[in-house]
């Protein structure tokens, strides 16, 4: 049997190594069918999925070394195993329908991974993935919060958050410097944002950019660049950090 893979730091690996928080992920997720686990690097949430009969399992892995690893120890997932870059993959085409994303996200591209799922939120009704422990909290933080931010808002546009539970450092090799946080993301009932998704996404970001100003100056870039001055523009007094994803849509529209 090949060697254990070694962790590049380049890519960000952690291998979990234990069996018991491996289990606890993946019995976090509920969806059967079509699953796409992201970077399994050595198979240890592979190893589960592969058990239950209900999963349709296929992985994508950027390292060629894990990729070698997973065809030797998990043979059965040759014909859904995929050596490419999640980030640039056309995920339409590996799955026609809908599918659930569970993985060890590669904590210097957590951001990304999340993105990409917005982008493919009709097809993408669940999620669970391991991310560091503040990314986590960020993501699931309410209005108020001093870490709701910018994939707070977009995230929960579309998705309800639970962080479900914390990992220390010494489940992982080689061990991270930060504690680790399991988070579930479960599509909502919205099917449309009811304004300019575009234009709300940049006032998220223009906001947020600069939160410490009220919204009525971090927005003025885009207040002049309208061609009249609506008549009312709700929370412009307000900070980001207070408006809830509704108020966010609210805003927006006014424009």
């Amino acid at each position: 049997m090949r060697q254990p893979v070694r962790p590049k730091k380049a890519l960000g690996q952690h291998f979990l190594t234990d069996q018991g928080v491996a289990q606890a992920i993946v019995a976090a997720l509920r969806s059967r069918g079509p699953v796409l686990e992201v970077g399994p690097g050595t198979g240890v949430l592979t190893r589960y999925l592969l058990q239950n009969p209900e999963v349709q399992l296929k992985v994508v892995e950027v390292d060629t070394e894990s990729v070698r690893y997973l065809l030797e120890h998990y043979p059965q997932l040759a014909p859904g195993l995929y050596e490419a870059d999640f980030l640039r993959l056309d995920l339409s085409k590996l799955f026609p329908a809908s599918f659930a994303v569970i993985g060890n996200f590669p904590y210097n591209i957590s951001s990304q991974i999340f993105f990409k799922i917005l982008d493919y939120r009709q097809q993408i009704p669940e999620v669970v993935g391991m991310v560091q422990k503040e990314v986590a909290e960020r993501l699931a933080a309410g209005p108020g919060s001093k870490t709701y931010g910018i994939l707070s808002v977009l995230l929960q546009a579309w998705y309800d958050i639970d962080f479900l539970f914390t990992v220390g450092e010494g489940s992982f090799v080689p061990p991270p410097k930060v504690k680790s946080a399991v988070i579930r993301l479960t599509r909502n009932n919205r099917e449309s944002l009811d304004c300019d998704e575009e234009l709300f996404k940049k006032v998220v970001k223009t906001t947020f950019n600069q939160r410490r100003k009220t919204i009525r100056n971090s927005l003025k870039p885009v207040l002049a660049s309208l061609p009249a001055l609506p008549a009312y523009i709700p929370y412009l007094d307000a900070r980001p950090e207070q408006l809830s994803v509704d108020e966010f849509v609210e805003l927006t529209r006014s424009l």
